[in-house]
């Protein structure tokens, strides 16, 4: 049961961490670097045995999901953002293209 909880941590970690990996393509890399350290040593402090269950494990991976999922949720805004952010007047070309649609060809 412990090895499962450990894996189950483990694969939370490492994808929290890739999220903060996303986001250090910034200015903040310094920051960021600091609150994986931050998050690691958290993991490390509740790290549980098989003869041991901790009640803060359950939160800490509580909280590693939520913010897992926040980090991912913003990044995803971010790209909707930049892909669907207004440009001013856009072409009936642009706009079909952006929906997926496919104009008639014009006739000569």
């Amino acid at each position: 049961m412990a090895t499962a909880t450990k894996l189950v941590g483990s694969k939370t970690l490492k994808q929290l961490l890739t999220e903060l990996k996303h986001i250090s393509t910034g200015d903040g890399s310094a920051s960021c670097a600091l609150a994986a350290k931050y998050i690691t040593d958290q993991y490390r402090r509740f790290e549980t045995t098989e003869q041991q269950h901790c009640r803060a494990k359950e939160e800490l991976q509580f909280t590693a999901d939520t913010y897992r999922c926040y980090l991912e949720s913003v990044r995803t805004l971010k790209q909707l953002s930049e892909a669907y952010r207004g440009k001013g007047e856009r072409t009936i070309r642009d706009t079909a293209d952006m929906v997926g649609f496919k104009l008639p060809h014009d006739p000569k």
